[in-house]
Formats: structure tokens, sequence, C-alpha cells
């Protein structure tokens, strides 16, 4: 198997793997649990890398939870989770860097059957290619998300989409909310950066 150099492989984020398609099973044996530093998603028979949360991206992972703790969703056994496997088609396995399951959902999530999450938040960095944000973003409302977040920690901005055409940049006092996903989950952008 060929792999890119690590400056090709941050110039389009794929791995390389000759001309043959990975299976799902392959992905899993071979990419799913890894631990060096990358996320890994596979689409189509492609495997997509982006590095993994970094301390900055998890302390807004942390100020996100804290919130979350004082939500009806809470209360009702809903959960935040990080980077866990989501299946947004029969081809496309995912990781949302954050993601929210009601408390069914997670009843759910323990017998192994796929659960779509109502809300999701990817972190951009900069590494991140634009058109794949935009296409990864369309593929969540595809499979049923109700509400994503794009998570910009160096232009400290939110971009609050409840489809795939509407947005709300959230930026300094403005409220990031979680609307119709999470109806009590705001926070403005100045308080989610620190």
């Amino acid at each position: 198997m060929a792999i890119t150099t690590k400056g090709q492989e941050q110039e389009n984020n794929k791995v390389q793997t000759g001309n043959e398609s990975v299976s799902l099973d392959r992905f899993f044996e071979q990419y799913n649990n890894r631990e060096d530093g990358w996320k890994y998603e596979w689409n189509d028979g492609e495997i997509e890398k982006t590095k993994g949360m970094n301390q900055k991206q998890t302390a807004i992972l942390i100020r996100l939870t804290r919130l979350f703790y004082n939500t009806k969703a809470f209360k009702n056994g809903g959960c935040l989770v990080s980077e866990t496997d989501v299946y947004t088609s029969e081809r496309q396995l995912r990781k949302p860097d954050i993601s929210f399951f009601s408390g069914e959902q997670f009843i759910k999530l323990e017998t192994t059957k796929n659960q779509i999450p109502a809300w999701v938040a990817e972190v951009i960095s900069e590494t991140d290619n634009a058109n794949k944000i935009g296409k990864k973003n369309a593929e969540y409302f595809k499979a049923g998300v109700k509400v994503t977040w794009q998570i910009y920690p160096e232009l400290q901005q939110v971009h609050v989409y409840t489809a795939p055409d509407k947005v709300t940049i959230c930026q300094g006092e403005t409220v990031c909310q979680g609307v119709p996903a999470l109806p009590d989950f705001e926070i403005t952008a100045k308080e989610l950066f620190g």
C-alpha cells in the first residue's frame, strides 16, 4: 500500500491506497482506531484524514459540555460525545468532532444501531479544506442532522447552519444557538472561545 508524504496528505487529506477502493472492513482493521494524532473517516472507499483534536479544541469541547449539563436534553439522558462513528450513508462513515445524542438515541448506541445526531460541531483547523467542509456539511443534513456548528478558533467565529443554505455567523457577543435540535443550548462566540 502506497502512502503519500505528510505534506501531500495535508494538502489533499486523503490517504493514498493505490487505485484500489478500501472496504469498510479494511477501514476498521487498519484505520478506525489508530492513535497517531489523526482522525480517519471512510468516504465511498476512500480514507480521509484530518488532524485529531488538540488542546485548544478540547477546551472548546469542555466549555460546550459544561453548558450542555444545564440543558433539558442532558436531564433527559442526552449526551455530547467526541469523534464517534456516524454512518451518514451506506458509503460514508464520519466522526464529527462533537455530536449530540438524545437519551433515546444513547440507549440505541449501546445496541450498535446507527444513530444520526441531531446536532454536530466540527472544529475547523488551518489544514481543513473548505470544499470538503461544505460537502460534509451537506452530507450531515442529508443524513438527518438538524443543526451543525462549524467552529473556527483562529477567526473566533461559529457558523451555525440550520440547513445547508441557512447560516448565521456568530462572533463576539452574537449568540450561537442549538435550535431546533437543542432549544436551550446557547452561548456567545466570545464565551465559547474563552
